[in-house]
């Protein structure tokens, strides 16, 4: 069957087709929190001037067989403009299952809808399962340039009932010698299943915490400014509402000193947000916090743990220490045959020979600073990551956030 393709401004019209969406996100079996209307909702609500969303919908008969929100904006690379799109969410939404269940011929006529409506340089898909692989395989012979890249590989947890049992080895020293700090303190771990109406206290109290913990040094947290907030106070209130949001606290006298911030769909816990007040960082309590998501996952009968996104390279998440299996999330970039996505599609191939030269002259270059210091100092060799072709969006999520 034939789609047929029609274009919307706004997901937050009374018109727009909530129940065939809904269908649709049922349908595709590895979709995600990210997904939900109520955190696009937020999403649309939150998007800066110059933004300007394009929903393309595809249908075939009555059933809705495609949902694809762009962000068009224009970002600068070497100073020059270029017309990017990106899925709607980006760059908080830590997972994204491509709502398709198009085939490739339907796919192509897609790419080609999105192009006719909103010429670009570039499209860009972030934080995409492994799954959409080959639903997004037509649109690679159809782009001057298309790159798959790794964004990360996330640890996952998966609950069993070994972990009735004490975690063994280095772990387990590490948890009891946090479980004493915190017991010596006086502070103590309490769960929370918040609604709507104690969502926004909840979320103003570990916002909190973030603004003076490391995250809110470096503003990347993600309640770094007041764009973000309103777009966290809005998007978890929602997913409060309908019981998708867990919380930990770490608490010293009634006053939140540590938390984990997740979603829960489809028995798996996304553990989305952390932070901890710069005085108690020797507690370990983020170790504490992460071993309280296992036990209530036990107790809730939930079937995972995930980190949700952690840095690609050198994460210090504790799941790591815990986990069962990975899972992969990619970055896809398709470059268009307009001047803008051929001159940054040729940036890219020029890049990719270029960058094994420069990192074999860094290791080179470090290994003969180490191998000749300077005399009465200890030399400090810093190798920076060399600048990407599209900037990636920042943001502190679960990962590397506490050791």
């Amino acid at each position: 069957m034939s789609a047929r393709f029609e274009w919307r401004a706004s997901l937050c019209t009374d018109d727009f087709p909530i129940a065939a969406y809904e269908a649709l996100r049922q349908r595709v079996t590895d979709h995600t929190p990210f997904n939900k209307l109520a955190w696009l909702y937020a999403s649309e609500l939150a998007l800066k001037p110059g933004e300007q969303l394009h929903v393309l919908l595809g249908w075939q008969g009555d059933e809705l067989a495609l949902c694809l929100p762009l962000v068009a904006s224009v970002e600068r690379f070497a100073r020059l403009p270029f017309r990017v799109l990106h899925h709607l969410g980006y760059p908080l939404a830590d997972r994204l299952a491509l709502l398709t269940r198009l085939d490739d011929d339907a796919m192509r006529n897609a790419l080609m809808q999105i192009r006719q409506h909103l010429p670009h340089a570039v499209l860009q898909l972030n934080e995409l399962a492994g799954s959409t692989a080959q639903a997004l395989a037509p649109w690679q012979a159809l782009s001057s340039t298309a790159e798959q890249r790794l964004s990360c590989r996330v640890p996952v947890h998966l609950i069993s009932e070994a972990d009735h049992q004490e975690v063994s080895g280095d772990p387990r020293y590490k948890l009891r010698r946090a479980r004493k700090r915190i017991a010596a303190c006086g502070a103590q771990v309490r769960r929370i299943t918040p609604d709507a109406l104690t969502m926004g206290p909840l979320l103003q109290d570990i916002s909190e915490v973030e603004a003076v913990s490391w995250k809110g040094d470096e503003g990347v947290g993600i309640f770094s400014d007041a764009r973000h907030r309103q777009w966290m106070d809005r998007a978890f209130t929602a997913l409060a509402a309908r019981g998708l949001v867990r919380v930990v606290v770490l608490e010293l006298e009634g006053r939140c000193i540590s938390y984990r911030l997740g979603l829960l769909e489809q028995g798996r816990l996304y553990d989305y947000n952390l932070a901890f007040l710069p005085q108690y960082a020797d507690l370990g309590s983020g170790r504490v916090l992460l071993e309280e998501w296992i036990r209530w996952g036990l107790e809730d009968n939930w079937q995972w743990i995930d980190a949700s996104r952690v840095s690609l390279d050198n994460s210090s998440h504790q799941l790591h220490e815990r986990m069962t299996g990975q899972l992969e999330h990619w970055r896809w970039s398709f470059y268009s045959w307009r001047p803008g996505g051929l001159v940054l599609g040729l940036a890219l191939r020029v890049w990719q020979r270029f960058k094994p030269r420069l990192q074999q002259w860094r290791a080179r270059r470090a290994a003969a600073a180490v191998a000749t210091p300077t005399p009465g100092a200890t030399p400090v060799v810093k190798t920076p990551a060399p600048t990407e072709n599209l900037k990636e969006g920042k943001h502190a999520s679960a990962s590397d956030s506490q050791r």
